[in-house]
């Protein structure tokens, strides 16, 4: 496991703000975390990860915590935000903590589906591709984390059958239990021990109920009872409706849902209540009653105005007291919650808004676009700016072209990620018009592809520019397959992934919103500039302002004459947190303010 990805990024005694490039082990090969030192595992020669002392803050006999956090009722009640909520409260109480997303899915990874079916593909720095929820935990916890900290059933019976087919199992009947079962237990144990976490935070997807979630529960349960029952807990995440016609919170839904649990042998130690409003006190004696778990570990858990206030919600409701006390953990006295709180506050204090059209190919589901929509709320709310993102279906503007008017009431036009021909024809337009009109515009990965295709045709008069993901047999070519993808076969996997270092030219738009020489980003993409167009673009207005791979790789684009038109090949959304705005991010809606100001005026 390469240095970098050795260990996540964890606030210090400043609190949130603390420097993102910390990650790097100091002199000392130590990380300070409140007022604890915890020592760095290291590499050895054949790659293996060390084995180090336990850190203090833990009774000394105490092995490493796990906290397993499963859903019930239906999905999409937030347990992503739940189990990110309750990491990022034990980091600010001075814990070392990481984070593990289970997806019971048969793909190996998130990397071959359709955004519609199950929410964006957030990649990694080591180039996993990953469940959105990973995204959630980065940005909550302030650090970065690695293909590992997402597990899927694909990937645990690839695992399994490989070694089956190398002999691993000779003699044997390879079965669910004990061979996946004994797969999963590893695979959770191997990521907090070479993360030399306190405590391992592990999400289960799914709604509990589901056949496929089943052999990760089998494994839950048997961790328990490997490792005892102060060093593992439990906590569901269910719903309390509310009947109009009735107007009171239901409960039955949660009881079943635990009975459900229950029967495939897990009893929770904590139950979070998702709500519309905080739970009655009637509600939550009578969970308490019919699911066996005590009053004080019912925690209420209402809608929020942001989800970086869900921390201080569960806070309230005492839930780190009671994690500590039924895990044996001796809580630190102090925390850095304050620091947190100012962060969080921010997307509270909103003074104005500004409008953004996503002129996009998913916009059905927002979840497609998870992490641009974190970014531009990150960027929004450093300014005191709400974001109001309006999705537009790029199809909309093929079919009626009359429809781009709309769009010079906007604030500013960004056009994010994609692939394939459906929907190109009506970004181009849109990347045409955002030029012509002088609204600042934002393109991602393939929003930075159509931006180039639309200059090809309208300013340099190549009218059949394209891409030859679009159409192989263009004439003019300005964006290419990558030379080192025209021998992929296999499409899981095989883009171009993860994070690579860019270069910044001296004297462009790049290098002053970024302020340094070299930044490092995140990629996922076949296709590419192709620079045998460069002179033709740069002699014409359009300036290529980012380099990687020692200049082979296009990264950046921009013009000059422009209030603000601004693409990039990779995507800055992944690396954007909370109080921290990725830089391309917080311009663009800085020169969305300035675009409102002028209508306005």
């Amino acid at each position: 496991m390469p240095a970098r990805y050795r260990r996540p990024h964890l606030a210090d005694e400043s609190g949130v703000d603390s420097d993102p490039d910390s990650d790097v082990p100091d002199q000392q090969n130590e990380y300070k975390i409140s007022k604890r030192k915890i020592p760095m595992p290291s590499l050895s020669e054949d790659g293996e990860v060390s084995k180090i002392e336990r850190p203090v803050g833990f009774d000394s006999t105490s092995p490493r915590k796990f906290i397993f956090i499963t859903g019930g009722v239906m999905s999409g009640l937030g347990k992503g935000i739940s189990s990110a909520s309750i990491a990022k409260l034990l980091q600010l109480s001075g814990f070392s903590v990481s984070c593990l997303k289970i997806d019971p899915y048969l793909n190996v990874d998130a990397g071959t589906m359709n955004p519609i079916a199950h929410g964006e593909v957030f990649v990694t720095d080591d180039g996993g591709e990953t469940d959105m929820d990973i995204g959630n935990y980065e940005r909550f916890l302030d650090a970065n984390l690695t293909k590992s900290h997402n597990l899927t059933t694909g990937s645990i019976y690839l695992q399994v059958i490989e070694e089956e087919r190398n002999g691993k199992y000779l003699g044997k009947c390879v079965q669910i239990i004990p061979h996946i079962t004994d797969a999963i237990k590893s695979r959770i144990r191997e990521l907090a021990a070479n993360w030399n976490v306190d405590i391992l935070v592990v999400e289960c997807g799914g709604t509990v109920g589901d056949i496929e979630s089943l052999p990760f529960l089998e494994a839950f349960r048997q961790i328990r009872l490997e490792e005892g029952g102060s060093n593992v807990l439990f906590i569901h995440v269910t719903l309390a409706p509310v009947l109009e016609t009735v107007g009171e919170q239901k409960t039955k839904p949660t009881q079943h849902s635990v009975q459900e649990l229950r029967r495939i042998g897990i009893q929770p130690d904590i139950i979070v209540v998702r709500s519309k409003d905080k739970l009655t006190k009637e509600t939550r004696d009578k969970i308490s009653l019919f699911t066996s778990v005590e009053g004080k570990s019912v925690i209420s858990d209402p809608n929020a105005k942001s989800i970086y206030h869900v921390p201080e919600i569960l806070r309230s409701e005492g839930i780190v007291e009671t994690i500590c006390e039924k895990m044996r953990i001796h809580q630190p006295a102090t925390s850095n919650f304050e620091n947190w709180k100012k962060v969080s506050d921010q997307f509270a204090t909103i003074k104005d808004s500004v409008r953004i059209a996503m002129v996009g190919k998913y916009v059905s589901l927002a979840d497609s676009y998870a992490s641009v929509n974190e970014a531009l709320s990150h960027a929004g709310a450093v300014q005191g700016l709400g974001v109001i993102v309006e999705n537009i279906d790029a199809q909309d503007l093929e079919a009626r072209p009359d429809l781009l008017h709309n769009l010079e009431k906007y604030h500013g036009i960004l056009i994010p990620q994609g692939f394939g021909k459906r929907g190109s024809e009506g970004k181009i337009m849109a990347a045409n018009f955002a030029r012509e009109n002088e609204i600042p515009y934002l393109g991602l990965c393939f929003g930075f592809q159509m931006a180039i295709v639309s200059y090809a045709r309208h300013v340099l008069g190549l009218l059949d520019a394209n891409s030859t993901e679009l159409d192989p047999s263009t004439m003019n070519p300005v964006i290419d397959l990558l030379p080192e993808q025209k021998l992929v076969k296999d499409l899981g996997g095989s883009m171009r992934l993860g994070g690579h270092d860019i270069t910044i030219s001296d004297g462009t738009l790049a290098s002053r919103i970024y302020q340094r020489k070299q930044i490092r980003e995140r990629h996922r993409h076949r296709y590419e500039f192709n620079q045998k167009y460069m002179p033709q673009f740069e002699k014409s207005g359009m300036r290529f302002s980012g380099f990687s791979d020692n200049g082979r790789r296009t990264e950046i684009l921009e013009i000059l004459e422009h209030p603000f038109y601004f693409a990039t090949q990779f995507h800055p959304e992944y690396i954007s947190r909370p109080g921290k705005p990725e830089p391309s991010y917080f311009n663009f809606i800085k020169a969305a303010a300035t675009r409102k100001v002028a209508i306005l005026a």
